[in-house]
């Protein structure tokens, strides 16, 4: 392991210039100047090499010493992970706080899992097993929501000569010994440490036929995400990129939660980390810490360690893919990190491309991404895990040409685009239906159509076909007024209002609405698709719209949003039927009147 020292020659910003380390390596992490400030190298000169500091360097002058590590940026793996609230290097910063108080200071150094804590571990192999990288050796009781799986480490292969019985036990305690085919025995414990620029291996890559389920209507509906599949929610400023992210941390049907708050505000990662601790998680009451790790780096932290958080964040995720489980990797944002970049680049004198940005923006866009997916991880018996990644991208001044919000929608397979004046008009989520997409609905198709309803492809098509027709009505109503139309078209613009504001809009703060399960996702869009249906079908032989609007089984329709998920079912079967008798209350009346509709209507 090398352990050379050098020096520095300049310093710019975050970017220090060192001399005197021949035997450093690209990405090495080094130690900077008299305060041992942590640094990775990211470039190698003959004779010299450049680091990236991931602590504030003023006050560091040239000629400190600068001494090298010999190890790779990397993170601590193990039980432990859940509930804790890190830095962009995996630095716990409760601990920070307690050693520096509210301001941390530079150079501490703070291990990312506590090696004094006990854990209860259970053993699941014996004497004698064969064993391979990735099989589970045991299991720990993490939290009452999560059990962490044991696993064999990479490189360890062959036979167990030694297990422990079942106890408490450190996570840097030997747990088990297993014999290689050259006789030599290898010590397992808990802990692992994985580098955070190189993925972590897997079997192969599954299709993504499953729905991460968000709990959004117009998500779920119109453009939903496949479990280990890729997404970007654009929006300018106000639009709710937080607010729609902190939904699906909460609410998606994902086991473990990555949030990485990445040059975010910091008063809007303060909310988290307040508000987070006290949210239950909603399938076991139990607190949603137990299934979260929070990385907190807000845009007042230094520059470089914002480069490095989102790399620490996919390498934590895939630590819990590999156990088997789906995670939810959640990025805000994107832009933020992408502008740590161009910060670096630029004191690197690299040369610039499309509004600053380095050339390499989209490949390390990309790179992030792409450690997503449904694999089959390592390991005998063939587990299937996830990571869905979930990224903000902040545009300035909500133009979704600029650089990294074009990159990011060449790699990511669901766009969720925020719309300005939706959220102007206090339409929440501001999600444009019109503008974004979703490439899962044909893989996603088979499992909607068996779990929600064979009719679910056609009310989404037909639902997406009347905000259409309504865009382009509201063109020609702006032109000649709502009273030059046919009723056929003034219904149709009442099917779409229907959509937008009984189906798409929903509270964030409603203590039911803030979550819409699957079942009653579906049968709200029946119960709107079935009354414009009937609506379209009565004005086609006469009756005007304004005499439908007046049923007062819009009321219910209105608030079947906030109908308990416990009792959704018997409250919409009540609506279907009171629809039913008031349309055909409606036709009994003209009936009995004995007059044709059509003489009704004049």
């Amino acid at each position: 392991m090398s352990h050379d020292t050098g020096r520095i020659e300049s310093i710019a910003g975050p970017v220090v210039r060192c001399a005197g380390l021949p035997s450093v390596r690209m990405y090495e992490v080094v130690r900077v100047g008299e305060q041992q400030l942590i640094g990775e190298v990211i470039e190698v000169g003959e004779g010299t090499c450049t680091v990236q500091v991931y602590e504030e360097t003023s006050g560091v002058a040239p000629g400190e010493p600068v001494e090298a590590t010999g190890d790779a940026l990397s993170v601590e793996l193990g039980p432990g992970l859940l509930g804790a609230i890190y830095d962009g290097i995996q630095r716990p910063l409760p601990e920070l706080r307690e050693m520096s108080g509210d301001f941390i200071s530079r150079g501490l150094t703070v291990e990312g899992i506590d090696k004094e804590k006990k854990w209860e571990f259970k053993p699941l192999v014996k004497v004698g097993d064969q064993v391979e990288p990735g099989d589970v050796i045991g299991e720990v009781p993490e939290t009452q929501i999560i059990t962490s799986k044991i696993l064999i480490p990479l490189r360890v292969k062959g036979e167990v000569v030694e297990i422990v019985s079942p106890g408490e036990y450190s996570v840097v305690e030997t747990i088990c010994k297993v014999k290689d085919s050259y006789g030599d025995v290898h010590d397992v414990v808990m802990l692992q440490r994985t580098p955070v620029r190189i993925g972590r291996p897997f079997k192969d890559r599954v299709p993504m036929d499953t729905p991460l389920v968000t709990g959004q209507r117009v998500i779920d509906t119109f453009m939903p995400q496949a479990k280990g599949g890729t997404g970007a929610i654009p929006g300018g400023f106000g639009t709710g990129k937080t607010v729609t992210l902190h939904q699906f941390a909460k609410w998606a049907d994902a086991q473990v939660v990555v949030y990485v708050g990445c040059g975010e505000r910091g008063n809007e990662m303060t909310e988290a980390l307040e508000e987070w601790p006290h949210l239950k998680d909603p399938k076991s009451g139990r607190p949603l810490m137990e299934r979260t790790v929070l990385i907190a780096n807000t845009s007042n932290m230094p520059v470089a360690a914002r480069e490095a958080s989102i790399y620490v964040a996919v390498t934590l995720a895939e630590y819990f893919r590999d156990q088997g489980y789906d995670v939810a990797l959640m990025a805000d944002s994107t832009s933020r990190w992408a502008e740590a970049l161009r910060e670096i680049s630029g004191r690197l004198g690299q040369l610039p491309s499309e509004e600053g940005y380095p050339a390499y923006l989209g490949s390390r866009l990309a790179q992030f991404y792409e450690r997503g997916g449904r694999v089959k991880t390592l390991g005998a018996d063939d587990r299937l895990g996830s990571i869905t990644i979930c990224g903000a991208v902040s545009p300035p001044g909500g133009d979704f040409s600029e650089p990294v919000t074009q990159a990011t929608l060449r790699i990511v397979k669901v766009f969720w685009a925020l719309d300005k004046d939706l959220a102007a008009r206090r339409f929440f989520p501001a999600i444009n239906s019109l503008t974004s997409y979703s490439l899962y609905h044909n893989t996603l198709e088979e499992w909607h159509k068996e779990n929600l309803g064979a009719d679910w492809p056609e009310l989404v098509t037909e639902a997406m076909a009347l905000l259409q027709k309504d865009q382009e009505l509201r063109e020609i109503v702006q032109l000649v007024g709502p009273d030059a139309l046919p009723e056929s078209e003034r219904a149709t613009l009442e099917a779409a209002r229907m959509i937008k504001e009984d189906f798409l809009t929903q509270s964030a703060l409603h203590e039911i609405d803030t979550y819409c399960p699957p079942g009653k996702t579906y049968r709200m869009l029946r119960a709107i698709i079935n009354f414009t249906r009937k609506m379209a079908e009565a004005v086609g032989v006469g009756v005007q719209v304004r005499r439908i609007l007046e049923f007062s089984v819009l009321d219910n329709i209105a608030r079947m949003k906030i109908s308990p998920w416990d009792t959704y079912d018997s409250t919409l079967d009540a609506i279907e039927k009171k629809m039913e008798r008031e349309f055909q209350s409606l036709y009994q009346e003209m009936s009995d009147s004995g007059m044709m509709l059509s003489e009704i209507t004049e």
